[in-house]
């Protein structure tokens, strides 16, 4: 009666049954994995959010398939700020990143084509590919006093039904930015072997040591969908709207954005209040970055003071974004790492296989968790690492 695609194993792993059970105990936990922002104690701007969701045209309906303009030019003047110029009739809203991926593999991959992506990186990238019946490729990301794209490892994963790379921009979990040589080598395999490049953008704003990052909407020498939305741009993930960027060689671009169209045209997703909320709400962007970002850097400092007296856990080096990735001993598993501090001591840590690190010994813990929190939750985690190592 079911589909294949969605034949996934929807077991409950040991990670998540301990986490059920402390719940069911009522447990208060310390919470490392946080990555809802509207959680997390930060102060928005809710008069002016709400008041821009309550525009006069929000009542009327307009059938535009890429998004009504005055979004769209929303979007482009964001940019703008960035010292980024993008037209507005290359950007297609959507409304979420999801979407917009789903609108990218649609528009590039016939059933069963194939999307090189990047490991570590976000899990949900797989149930993604799975819905719209495309096969995910991976290829490495390696660390070296930093990460970086391992090429050979990249070129090795192509194959004629492959169709386009994804780079996670900066990466989430490992928080990497992708340097101006590496997009180089990118553009000449995908001229070389007819690619797309499928850039998501989300955490963009979110750089933690003062490097002014490229972005990908300025990139000119292959097909390049940037994606990115409210959810972290201005930390607003119940507000659902988001956007593919389209740029690259000028005939490309063209045929690209047509047939988006053709595929914005069936569905028109994102609703009227929001689209005509767009450019207020982005306006707020500034405020709440700002927050989310001293947050991060605090519990990076606390961290790291932490980490100088501990024996057996170091931190991966990170540009970006809301994470911080942890090394840990490889003698257990990091479900059993996470499940023995969850159990132990209220501590809930993702462990690093939920990113698909290649082995054990990594553990991912929020840097948007309340400081307080983070704190004593991190003090904890590094103590009973060393008393069991």
């Amino acid at each position: 009666m079911f589909a294949r695609r969605t034949e996934w194993n929807l077991a409950t792993n040991r990670y998540s049954l301990a986490l059920e059970e402390a719940r069911r105990n009522g447990r208060t936990l310390l919470d490392l994995t946080a990555s809802n922002p509207t959680t997390v104690g930060l102060q928005y701007e809710g008069e002016r959010i709400l008041r821009a969701l309550q525009h006069p045209r929000a009542l009327e309906y307009e059938p535009a398939s890429k998004g009504i303009l005055p979004a769209r030019e929303a979007v482009a003047a964001y940019y703008a700020e960035r010292g980024v110029q993008v037209s507005p009739e290359r950007i297609v809203l959507t409304v979420s990143t999801s979407e917009a991926y789903s609108y990218c593999f649609r528009l590039l991959c016939d059933p069963g084509d194939e999307v090189l992506v990047p490991s570590p990186s976000y899990p949900l990238f797989e149930f993604l590919a799975d819905i719209q019946d495309v096969k995910l490729v991976p290829y490495e990301l390696v660390y070296d006093h930093g990460w970086q794209v391992e090429f050979e490892s990249l070129r090795g994963a192509i194959t004629p039904r492959s169709r386009a790379i994804m780079v996670v921009h900066p990466n989430n979990p490992t928080g990497h930015f992708t340097r101006a040589w590496e997009l180089e080598r990118l553009n000449a395999l995908c001229i070389e072997h007819e690619l797309a490049l499928v850039a998501d953008e989300v955490f963009l704003d979110y750089g933690l040591t003062g490097e002014v990052p490229l972005s990908f909407v300025s990139n000119r020498g292959a097909l390049t969908f940037t994606l990115s939305g409210l959810s972290k741009v201005c930390a607003l993930p119940q507000i659902k709207v988001a956007w593919i960027a389209t740029s690259g060689p000028s005939d490309l671009v063209r045929t690209a954005i047509d047939r988006l169209d053709v595929i914005a045209d069936t569905y028109l997703s994102p609703n009227a209040p929001v689209q005509w909320a767009l450019p207020d709400l982005l306006a707020t962007c500034g405020n709440i970055q700002q927050q989310l970002r001293a947050r991060a850097l605090c519990n990076l400092r606390v961290l790291d003071a932490h980490l100088s007296s501990a024996r057996m856990t170091t931190r991966l080096e990170l540009d970006a974004g809301w994470y911080a990735v942890l090394r840990t001993p490889a003698t257990r598993s990091d479900e059993d790492v996470a499940i023995t501090l969850l159990e132990e001591e209220s501590v809930l840590i993702h462990p690093g296989h939920f990113f698909d690190f290649p082995a054990a010994g990594y553990l991912v813990a929020s840097l948007i968790a309340p400081e307080r929190e983070f704190r004593v939750g991190i003090e904890r985690a590094l103590r009973s690492i060393d008393s069991r190592s």
